[in-house]
C-alpha cells in the first residue's frame, strides 16, 4: 500500500466516515477538520500503508525520526498513539482501529478504502494545471465529448439502416461521414478558442492571492516534546526568537503576528483555519522542540491556513550551537515558499550565521522568558539571566538589550533607585548598539534610558532610528508613544500607542500603556474603558489595575478608585509607588488620616531601602499641602526620580501649574 500512497490525491477512508486527505495532510470525518499533530499524523499514514500488519517501533522511529535519533522515542510514540485513539475514540482495549501488539508494535485493523490511482494517460495533460483550471478543462472535456457523439451518432444510425447499399450510395455516406466529421472539427476549435478566453478571463479575475496587501504570518507556540516542565522557557523562548527573524523579513510584504497574541495559542486544540480567521493571518508556523543535554530536535511546519494546506515540513537535529543556522534555514524556507523576496544583505547573513555559545544562548532565553512576565520578581531573574549571557558570551548583542530593559523597567516600577538602574541600563543599551548598529530593540532600548534620563533630543532621535530600522517592532511605538505624552504631544502619542498595539493586541504593558495616554491626556472615560480592557486580558496584571484606578480617581469615582489601586498594589507585591497612588486616592476620597499614615509608612520604608520621592510628592498634592508638595518633588529631582518625567503631565499637580516653583522645576528638566 505504500506504492499506492504514493501518488494518491483522493481522500482515503477508513472506520465510521473517517477521511484522510494526504495533499492538505489533515484527518476529517464528514466536514470537521479533526485536530492531529504531525507524528501521530505520520504513525497514522505509516499504519494505514501497512493495514493489517504489524508495524514495529523501528519502523515508526525510522519514518517519523530518522535513523541514528538521541531522544526517548518510546514515550513518545506512545503518546502519540495515545492522541490518535483521543481523536478516533478508540479503546486500547478493544480496538476498532489501532491494536496494541505485545513486545512487536502496533497493527491498523480497521477496513481501509483507498482510491484507484489515477491512468498514467491523464498524467500529462494534468501536470502544472492548477485543480480549479483542471477541473474547468475536464467539464469542458466531457461537453465536448457529448457534442461530438450527438453529431457522430445520428450518421451511424443512418449508415445502419442502409447496409445493403452500394455503389453511388456508398459514396453519398462517405461525403456526409466527411461533412460531420469537418463539422465537429470546426465546432471542437471554435470550443477551444471560448474555452482559452474563459480561462484567461478566470485568471485574471482571480489573482495570486496577496499580489496587492501583506502576507499576514502567524508562529504558534512551539510544544515542548521534552515533558520537563523546566525546559518551558526554551520552547517559549524559541518561538520567541522564530517571531523575530520572520518579522525582519521583508516588511512590505509581510507581517508577523506579536508574540503576546499567539501566546494563547499554546497547547490548542483550534483548527489551522479558525487559528487563522482570529489572527487574520494566511499562513501559520508550528513546530515541536525537544532538548536532551547539548543537542536538539526541532519539527517545523508551515501551514496555509484557509484551506489547512501543508505546504512545507523540516526536521533539525542539531547540537545547541548550531541554532541560530537551525532558525537561519528555517526562515529561508519559509521566503521562499511565501515567496518573500530577500535582499542581498539577507541572503548574505542567514547563509553565515553566527554561532553562539550554548549555556550564553540558554541563560538569554531564561531572560526573555522571565522579562516577558513583567513583574517584579520576573525583571529581577531576567537581569540575571541576561547577565549571566553576557558573561558566557561578551558579544552578545541582545542579552545587552534585555539587560537594559530590565533595569528601565525595574527603575520605572520603583523596584530600583535611578542611580542603581539608569547607569547600568545605559551602558548596557550603548554595547548594545555598538556591537549591532542595525538592531532595533538596541536603539529602542537606548531611546527608553535616554528618556528616563531626561534626554529629549536623543530619545527621539533613537526611537526614529529603531522605527526606521523596524516599522513593525511594536516596543519602539509603546515607547515612542510614552516620550511623546511627556512632551504633551497627545494626539502623536496616542498614534503611536495604537500603533502598537495594532502590531501587538495582547501585550498587557501595551495595552495599559494605551490607557495611560488617554490618562495624560485628561481624556479620563477613554483611559477608564482602555483600562478595563486590559484588566479584563489578565486580572493578575498589577499595572492594568493601577492605569483603571487612577483613571476612576481622576474620573471622580472615588470607591472605585481605591478598589482598583489597592489591587494594584497588592499584585504589585509592594512596590512603593503603586502604594503611594492608593494614598492618593484616599486623599482625593477624603480619607485625609488613612492617605497620611500610608505618606509616613512610606517615609520609614525609605530609610531601609528605595523608596521613590516623586510617590511621596504626589500623596501631599492629592492633600493639598503644598510645603511637603514641593519638598518631595524637590528630593525627586535630585534623585533623578524617573516618574519625574511625566511632572507636565500628571493631574495630580495640576493645581501647581501655575506655581514658580513648579515652572523651575520643568524647566530645570526641560519640560516647558
Amino acid at each position: 500500500m505504500a506504492s499506492e500512497l504514493a501518488g494518491v490525491e483522493q481522500p482515503i477512508r477508513f472506520g465510521e466516515g473517517y477521511e484522510v486527505d494526504l495533499r492538505p495532510r489533515r484527518l476529517r470525518r464528514g466536514s470537521h477538520v479533526l485536530k492531529l499533530e504531525r507524528i501521530p499524523f505520520e504513525i497514522l499514514l505509516l499504519l494505514l500503508e501497512h493495514r493489517d500488519e504489524i508495524v514495529t517501533r523501528d519502523q515508526i522511529v525510522s519514518r517519523v525520526w530518522g535513523q541514528g535519533v538521541f531522544l526517548d522515542t518510546d514515550n513518545s510514540i506512545r503518546g502519540a498513539i495515545r492522541k490518535l485513539r483521543q481523536v478516533l475514540k478508540d479503546d486500547a482495549e478493544t480496538p476498532r482501529f489501532i491494536q496494541t501488539v505485545t513486545g512487536q508494535g502496533y497493527r491498523f485493523v480497521a477496513l481501509v478504502i483507498t482510491p484507484k490511482e489515477p491512468s498514467a494517460a491523464s498524467e500529462p495533460e494534468a501536470a502544472g494545471v492548477p485543480t480549479s483550471d483542471r477541473d474547468f478543462m475536464s467539464e469542458l472535456d466531457s461537453w465536448l465529448q457529448a457534442r461530438r457523439l450527438r453529431l457522430v451518432e445520428p450518421d451511424q444510425d443512418r449508415t445502419a439502416e442502409k447496409t445493403t447499399d452500394v455503389g453511388t450510395g456508398q459514396a453519398n455516406r462517405k461525403s456526409y461521414r466527411w461533412l460531420f466529421v469537418g463539422a465537429a472539427a470546426l465546432l471542437l476549435v471554435a470550443c477551444l478558442l471560448s474555452f482559452l478566453v474563459v480561462w484567461g478571463w478566470r485568471r485574471a479575475s482571480n489573482p495570486p492571492t496577496h499580489s496587492q496587501g501583506k502576507i499576514v504570518l502567524a508562529v504558534l507556540p512551539f510544544e515542548n516534546l521534552s515533558r520537563d516542565p523546566d525546559q518551558e522557557f526554551f520552547s517559549d523562548g524559541l518561538t520567541e526568537e522564530m517571531i523575530a527573524q520572520t518579522g525582519k523579513l521583508n516588511r512590505d510584504r509581510l507581517t508577523v503576528v506579536a508574540r503576546s497574541s499567539v501566546a494563547k495559542y499554546k497547547g490548542t486544540n483550534l483548527a489551522a483555519k479558525e487559528i487563522g480567521k482570529e489572527l487574520n493571518a494566511d499562513y501559520l508556523l508550528q513546530g515541536t522542540v525537544r532538548r536532551s543535554s547539548d543537542r536538539v530536535r526541532i519539527t517545523v511546519q508551515l501551514v496555509e491556513a484557509q484551506n489547512q494546506t501543508d505546504l512545507w515540513t523540516e526536521s533539525y537535529d542539531r547540537e545547541l550551537k548550531d541554532l541560530l543556522a537551525v532558525q537561519d534555514s528555517v526562515v529561508q524556507s519559509i521566503a521562499s515558499q511565501i515567496h518573500i523576496a530577500l535582499t542581498e544583505e539577507q541572503k548574505t547573513r542567514l547563509a553565515n550565521p553566527r554561532q553562539i555559545m550554548p549555556e550564553a544562548y540558554e541563560a538569554y532565553l531564561k531572560g526573555r522568558y522571565h522579562w516577558n512576565k513583567r513583574t517584579a520578581d520576573g525583571m529581577q531573574k531576567a537581569e540575571h539571566y541576561f547577565q549571566q549571557a553576557i558573561d558566557s558570551d561578551p558579544t552578545y548583542a541582545a542579552a545587552y538589550s534585555g539587560l537594559a530593559d530590565c533595569n528601565s523597567g525595574l527603575a520605572w516600577h520603583g523596584f530600583k533607585s535611578p542611580a542603581d538602574a539608569l547607569p547600568k541600563a545605559y551602558a548596557a543599551a550603548r554595547k548594545a548598539v555598538e556591537i549591532d548598529p542595525q538592531s532595533a530593540e538596541a536603539h529602542a532600548s537606548l531611546g527608553l534610558v535616554f528618556s528616563h534620563g531626561w534626554n529629549w533630543a536623543g530619545a527621539e532621535a533613537e526611537f526614529r532610528r529603531a522605527l526606521e530600522l523596524d516599522p513593525q517592532y511594536a516596543n519602539a511605538h509603546h515607547w515612542y508613544g510614552d516620550y511623546l505624552s511627556i512632551k504633551s504631544r497627545h494626539d502623536e502619542a496616542l498614534a503611536e500607542a495604537s500603533r502598537a498595539l495594532e502590531l501587538d493586541p495582547l501585550n498587557l504593558m501595551i495595552s495599559t500603556w494605551v490607557a495611560l495616554r488617554y490618562y495624560q491626556a485628561r481624556d479620563y472615560s477613554r483611559a477608564i474603558e482602555q483600562g478595563r480592557n486590559s484588566v479584563e486580558l489578565d486580572s493578575n496584571f498589577a499595572a492594568a489595575h493601577l492605569l483603571l484606578g487612577e483613571g476612576y480617581v481622576q474620573a471622580g469615582l472615588r470607591s472605585e478608585g481605591i478598589s482598583e489601586l489597592k489591587r494594584a498594589a497588592s499584585l504589585s507585591r509592594g512596590s512603593p509607588l503603586y502604594t503611594a497612588q492608593v494614598a492618593v486616592a484616599l486623599a482625593a476620597a477624603e480619607r485625609r488620616r488613612e492617605a497620611l499614615r500610608i505618606a509616613h509608612e512610606l517615609e520609614t520604608i525609605s530609610r531601609k531601602r528605595y523608596v521613590s520621592p516623586y510617590g511621596l510628592a504626589q500623596i501631599y498634592a492629592a492633600l493639598k499641602s503644598d510645603e511637603d508638595t514641593f519638598k518631595w518633588l524637590q528630593a525627586a529631582y535630585r534623585d533623578h526620580a524617573v516618574w519625574m518625567e511625566y511632572l507636565a503631565v500628571d493631574p495630580i499637580f495640576d493645581r501647581y501649574r501655575s506655581d514658580h516653583r513648579f515652572q523651575e522645576l520643568l524647566r530645570r528638566i526641560d519640560l516647558l
